[in-house]
This record gives structure tokens, sequence and C-alpha cells, in this order.
């Protein structure tokens, strides 16, 4: 399922083409290059008015989340011949997948035409359902008869760093940043209003290192950022990010402000983002990461003029669902449990896979937990055995 995408925004430098022996003499195969053209090619030459469907079984899903592990799921699901409806909280489909990649790097015409298949095979879809508030998984199962519930709504709940200033206008999560441009089309201004301060011209940082963060800051460079910044509290070698988003991002001119950490962020008399302090690092022992912890150097501080700042350091659970299912176990850290090969939950007939159950990961690993839980799924529907 959605090789258009995969092709696109997985990293294959760790996965497939990190494999390929050639990489043992020469470059890799381009695996992810080929899965993209792959893909493309058959959207432009398929005719999806004319797909076969399967036999109905009589049995109905839901998926919660439209994300890549629901999309996967359900997309396996409907090919056993289950009626299968997917529900969304936003009023756009595509979870993550629309809401927190860039245009420039994953095109929303490309998502769209992936719903489009998915709907000639008979998946149904919802949007504006906030599961957990405007239905429960009980009333789901209980009310309107579905045998089975896959739960796939990410981890998108913002994480900060608890210091001073985190307030300030111009501070903004990585999540509501990137929302901001994907679904209120920032990134097609000026025939949109601008959703953000208008930085134009103006310095923008993000904290972190990741994908996600290395995704704002080149969307804020495109938006019209007079300088761009990340800052990342390790060196460049414990950076998460993509070998290939790394390169891409300073070739554009991004800078980067290496073990560095901010400690706080200043403000004018109105409340708007002015700078902010940092202090240098210089890494210590490993932590529990395996990566060495970075220890702030005492008389390194010193500010950098800033008027937006993007948090980019991770996510958790959102704990809607989990508040509202009885008998839905969770972690510590409130991620659903479920079973690493069938993706099966402590409620009977629920299943869960993707962020909200591994904490904030790739695309291509929550598409794998998708496609377990529809065999998990199917397994179930067929035998009725838990």
């Amino acid at each position: 399922m959605l090789p258009a995408i995969t092709g696109r925004v997985c990293p294959q430098e760790d996965h497939c083409e990190g494999k390929c022996l050639m990489a043992k003499k020469v470059e890799p195969l381009g695996i992810g290059y080929l899965e993209r053209f792959v893909a493309d090619y058959e959207q432009r030459h398929l005719d999806i008015r004319n797909l076969p469907k399967a036999t109905p079984t009589g049995k109905k899903v839901a998926i919660v989340g439209s994300g890549p592990s629901g999309l996967t799921a359900a997309g396996d699901l409907v090919q056993k011949g289950h009626k299968v409806r997917v529900f969304e909280a936003l009023h756009e489909l595509g979870g993550v997948l629309v809401y927190g990649i860039p245009e420039f790097r994953l095109p929303k015409q490309i998502i769209r035409e992936q719903l489009d298949y998915m709907r000639a095979m008979g998946v149904e879809f919802e949007t504006d359902v906030v599961v957990g508030r405007t239905v429960t998984i009980s009333e789901l199962m209980e009310e309107e008869g579905y045998d089975a519930v896959f739960i796939g709504t990410g981890a998108g709940l913002p994480q900060f760093m608890g210091i001073p200033g985190e307030h300030w206008n111009g501070v903004y999560s990585a999540n509501e940043f990137l929302t901001r441009i994907n679904l209120m089309h920032a990134y097609e201004f000026p025939k949109y209003d601008q959703p953000l301060v208008d930085f134009r011209g103006k310095n923008v940082a993000v904290i972190g290192g990741g994908n996600t963060a290395l995704d704002a800051i080149r969307s804020a460079l495109r938006l019209g950022a007079g300088k761009a910044f990340v800052i990342y509290r390790r060196s460049e070698a414990e950076m998460p990010a993509r070998i290939e988003e790394v390169k891409h991002a300073k070739q554009e001119g991004i800078e980067f402000h290496m073990l560095t950490a901010p400690v706080e962020f200043l403000a004018d008399s109105q409340g708007w983002l002015t700078a902010a302090r940092c202090i240098k690092m210089e890494l210590g022992e490993p932590d529990s990461s395996g990566r060495r912890r970075p220890v702030p150097l005492a008389g390194s501080e010193y500010e950098l003029p800033l008027s937006v700042a993007v948090m980019a350091i991770g996510t958790t659970a959102n704990p809607l669902i989990q508040s509202t299912t009885p008998g839905l176990k969770t972690n510590k850290r409130n991620y659903i449990e479920a079973d690493s090969v069938t993706q099966r939950t402590s409620r009977k007939g629920v299943f869960a896979g993707g962020d909200i159950v591994t904490g904030g990961a790739t695309v291509i690993l929550a598409m794998g937990a998708g496609r377990r839980a529809a065999k998990s799924i199917n397994d179930y529907l067929t035998s009725g055995e838990w």
C-alpha cells in the first residue's frame, strides 16, 4: 500500500538501501526512487473505475485515524471483503501525511490520488469525527455494530522544554506550525491568507534535529524567512534526521547551531518573541538512548535574535481515546499497549498500531503495524477466536 508515499518520505538509507549489497563497492540501488517511479507510473495508467471487489464477509471494521497505519490496515482489510470505514478527526484525510509533511516533500495531490484509489476499492471515509468525543470505541462496537476496531491515531501531543518564555507570541510547536502551513494553505500565500505570524525577512529557528524539525525550518524558508536556523543540542552525528534532508537544508542556506540549546525565550513589551538565550553544550557519557548526553558549558550563553521559534523536540500520546475506553491498557507514558505481532490490545476486538503504540517513528513502521493488524483482524473475524 501507498508506495507513491513511502518512495518519497521513508528513510531508505536506514532500511532497504541500507541493506543493499551494492553499497559495499558503489552507491546502493535507488530503491526509493524506483518505488516512487513505479507508483507514479501506475497512477497515470490505472483505471480505478473497474477494480475487482472481494466477496463481502458481512463483517464491519472501524479504523480510527487516516494516517499511514490506518490507511494500510483499511486497504488490506477491504481486500478481504470486510466493510471498512475510516474515521478522521480533522476535516481532511491523510493524518500526518497531509498535516505533518510539507507540500514540497509530499504533494497533497499524491495523497488524494491514493485516497481515491482506496475509495474505488470500497473503503468508506468519514471526517470531523473525534473518537472519544463524537463517538467512543464502546459505542462503535456495541451500538453501531462494528466487529473490530483498529486505533491508529498517532502521537500528536506536542512536547515543550519547560523553559521560560515558551508562551510568548511567535513560539510554536512543530505540530501547530506544520498544520497551519499544510491544512490552512500557508504554502499557497498570497492566494490564501497567511495563517502564521508574518515572519517574511525575519529570523526563524527550529529547536530539534529530527525530520519534523527540518520539515518545519525548510517550510519557513519557503515562506520568506530572512534567516533560518536549526538549534540542536547534540552534534550532527547524533541527529536523527535523514542524511538527505540535512543535505538539502544546507544546500538551501539553513544555518546549523550544533551543540546548542535554548534556555529562555525573550520578548518585547507586547509579548512578541525577540530572541532566544542559548547555551553551548559538550557531549558527555551516553544516556538511555545510546547517544552521548549533552552537558551545558558554563559561561557560554549568548542571545540569538528571533521572530519565530518552532519547538520540534518530539510528541507524545493524546490521552483522549485511552481515557474514554474502559479496559484498554496503556503504559506509563500513556501509549496503548498492543502485542508486537498481532497488534491486539487488552480489550477484545480492539487493535492498535503506529505511533500511538510505539511513540513517534517512521511512516514505514506505522504501515507495517497496520499490515500486521489487518492480518490479525482478519484472522479474528474469520475464526472468532481471541
